[in-house]
């Protein structure tokens, strides 16, 4: 891989090139891809999604939006000192073709932004619930009817390809939905591969899946303008990750690590005792003791920590990166970055303690217990009027349900699939609060 091509500003429907060194820079593409994003609907709808704690009404504890956005503005300062070290390595980038330090900062900072944008309601327990409606509840009906891959699709029905649809999907009127840069997409898909073969390799750009059947072709469209390398052979589709996407994911791991930490720390789910010595043991290199000790409450304790573990992790993973950029190049670093940081056993004491005490504490099970059963009354009501309805035999309360769909989501589909998979677009779609009422109101309204 190289990256001039790695830096591709093309956008879905182009029909010429479009040059770095023609760009307005106080409207850069890969600014614009950043707006586009944080001015979607799917987007704002983060902030009514569960991080950690699902439903809280606490003022401190983190939504996806807020958690986006705190990946994103750490993947932009990764990407910035990441693109420093580049141009200095290959001085025509910005030579010959204009490239600024800044743009991998800006490339990073909006697929960071959207790494979450396809998330369904209630945590990664929404990933679930809507693949096991297909594989153990009654959606596995419809599995004679699928190819293997379609079926895959839903029953491992995955966040980063829903994202992906949700970034690149065209529907009538609106060619290519948010039409980012092949650059920003290529940095988003942290698993550049279909739902089949599941985990090939243990390398991880296969341990999960980053676009459904529906979205493959295009995929490959953006894989072949980035020079992604593939990696699979026949009729499987796979590649190897964009660099960049170890950048994204750098950042979600320092701050879900860190900040969800903080989080149970504000909960009460983690002593202060506890985390003090977890936290300081990242930050011993870095600390002012004398300015820690002026802090007073444990708020402003933790707070400092936390601003200080997240900046060595950054120039951690800065180094990680550019100590193996030509092995990422040719596609022969199978790791995420956090895997070879020397702050490693650290970030695995934070997260076991994290496991231990706050996704596995009551108040998250309940929710989640809560939000499976939401999801899957949703699922098995819509698919049902929406089949029924593409069948020609919708009854009346078939047809009042579909009318409550928003508009955006109220087109038919020709295909079994398709429409399964639209029906799990548009339920991932809803904030845990809108789940909430939806199924209030087809539970009430029972027939």
């Amino acid at each position: 891989m190289n990256w001039e091509q790695l830096l591709s500003l093309k956008r879905q429907g182009d029909t010429s090139k479009r040059l770095r060194i023609e760009q307005d820079d106080t409207r850069l593409g890969f600014e614009v891809d950043y707006d586009r994003i944080i001015f979607s609907s799917a987007f704002r709808s983060l902030q009514d999604k569960t991080q950690v704690i699902p439903l809280s009404k606490t003022d401190f504890v983190h939504t996806r939006l807020t958690h986006s956005l705190e990946v994103s503005v750490v993947g932009r300062s990764i990407g910035r000192l990441v693109g420093k070290k580049i141009i200095e390595k290959y001085p025509h980038l910005a030579a010959v073709h204009g490239f600024q330090a800044n743009d991998f900062g800006a490339i990073v900072a909006a697929a960071a932004l959207a790494h979450d944008i396809g998330n369904p309601p209630f945590g990664h327990s929404g990933e679930k619930a809507i693949g096991e409606y297909f594989s153990i509840g009654k959606g596995q009906k419809f599995k004679e009817q699928l190819t293997a891959k379609e079926w895959q699709d839903l029953i491992d029905f995955e966040g980063n390809a829903n994202g992906f649809s949700v970034l690149t999907s065209s529907r009538p009127g609106i060619e290519g939905s948010n039409r980012l840069t092949y650059a920003v997409l290529g940095a988003f898909t942290k698993y550049p591969k279909e739902s089949l073969p599941k985990k090939p390799t243990k390398n991880i750009a296969d341990k999960k899946y980053g676009f459904f059947q529906t979205d493959k072709a295009f995929f490959q469209e953006v894989a072949t303008e980035l020079g992604l390398i593939p990696n699979k052979s026949e009729d499987d589709i796979g590649f190897e990750r964009h660099p960049l996407a170890y950048l994204v994911e750098a950042a979600d791991d320092i701050c879900y690590t860190i900040i969800d930490f903080e989080d149970g720390i504000n909960l009460g789910l983690v002593s202060e005792d506890y985390a003090l010595e977890y936290l300081i043991k990242l930050v011993k290199d870095t600390i002012d003791t004398a300015k820690y000790k002026t802090l007073t409450t444990k708020e402003d304790r933790i707070s400092y920590l936390r601003a200080l573990a997240i900046g060595n992790l950054i120039n951690d993973a800065v180094r990680i990166f550019i100590e193996n950029e030509e092995a990422i190049l040719k596609g022969e670093f199978p790791y995420a970055l956090t895997e070879k940081s020397i702050y490693k056993a650290q970030i695995d004491d934070i997260i076991k303690l994290s496991v231990k005490n706050i996704y596995q504490s009551r108040e998250v099970i309940e929710k989640e217990l809560s939000g499976y059963q939401i999801i899957n009354n949703l699922l098995d009501k819509f698919i049902t009027a929406y089949n029924n309805n593409f069948e020609g035999k919708a009854t009346n309360y078939d047809e009042l349900l579909l009318k409550i769909i928003p508009e955006k989501h109220r087109f038919e589909k020709e295909t079994l699939y398709e429409r399964l998979l639209h029906m799990c677009h548009f339920i991932s779609m809803l904030t845990d609060g809108k789940a909430v009422l939806y199924n209030q109101i087809v539970s009430s309204n029972n027939s």
